[in-house]
């Protein structure tokens, strides 16, 4: 399971209030159908086949709004779960389970959609050496949680976001002059540790990118035969990532041309939420 240090604890706990605020308005009026200082006791359970992700964004909502609830966890994140599955216990105030609920599955399902996904992703191209990449189409104000779900499936992380590197791409090319020009002023304008990447169409632009020095390059909507060209080509001179309508049934092939990276929009743009219930004991 991925760590979840101070940084992103930080994000977790403003996810979980933003939700819960999103939700709650001026209060849960149907929460108080049920009095006061009442105990709850409730279960989660899974309906279908997934990996687990979310754990501590569930626990944030439910301990925002009783921090003397407990949540017993049976599963860790990045565990495979399957249909009828416990995954945990919740105990504490029955009024304040019942209006945390909502946005503690919403956080669970969506993350462990997520991971599932990318899980299967990693595991269709088992035994090469290509990683699978996540991309910034990403759910709006989720976009760390997504990507800690995307290392939970077993992929990896690039760009957060805009302050963090360089992608220069087809409308950057040619408003700065040119490939070589696009690179040498990304060279002089990256920070210490930000990566610079430069997206090329075909073989002469990956050749001029190489000779100015790109070190990651991006071969968008490349072919198979393209793809094994270019990786022939480079001969290890930059990381090659393959981009561009990837999907479950390709990915293999892809892999196989020796590409170092796939990068998938698919990951955290077309999420499927988890079948996951809340049923009080």
């Amino acid at each position: 399971m991925p760590n979840i240090d101070p940084e992103l604890a930080a994000i977790i706990r403003a996810n979980a209030t933003s939700a819960l605020e999103e939700d709650m308005g001026s209060g849960d009026l149907t929460a108080q159908l049920v009095p006061e200082k009442t105990h709850g006791h409730a279960s989660i359970i899974t309906r279908q086949h997934a990996v687990l992700c979310g754990r501590a964004w569930f626990d944030a909502c439910f301990k925002m709004l009783d921090p003397n609830c407990t949540i017993t966890w049976f599963v860790r994140d990045g565990s495979k779960i399957e249909p009828n599955e416990k995954l945990c216990e919740v105990r504490g105030d029955a009024r304040a389970l019942l209006t945390a609920e909502r946005a503690a599955l919403n956080f669970l399902q969506t993350l462990s959609a997520t991971a599932t996904l990318t899980r299967k992703y990693v595991e269709a191209i088992n035994g090469s050496q290509t990683k699978i990449m996540d991309t910034r189409k990403t759910i709006p104000s989720l976009r760390a949680a997504q990507k800690y779900a995307v290392r939970t499936g077993g992929g990896h992380n690039q760009r957060i976001g805009l302050f963090d590197g360089i992608l220069i791409k087809e409308n950057h090319i040619h408003a700065a002059g040119g490939i070589r020009e696009a690179l040498q002023q990304a060279f002089l304008l990256a920070p210490e540790g930000a990566t610079v990447q430069i997206e090329v169409e075909n073989m002469d632009e990956l050749s001029e990118a190489l000779d100015a020095g790109a070190r990651l390059i991006l071969l968008d909507n490349f072919d198979l035969d393209g793809m094994r060209d270019a990786v022939q080509f480079t001969s290890r001179r930059a990381e090659l990532e393959a981009s561009g309508g990837i999907n479950l049934k390709m990915v293999r092939a892809i892999a196989e041309t020796g590409v170092d990276r796939i990068s998938i929009g698919a990951l955290t743009k077309d999420v499927n939420a988890i079948d996951l219930s809340m049923r009080f004991v």
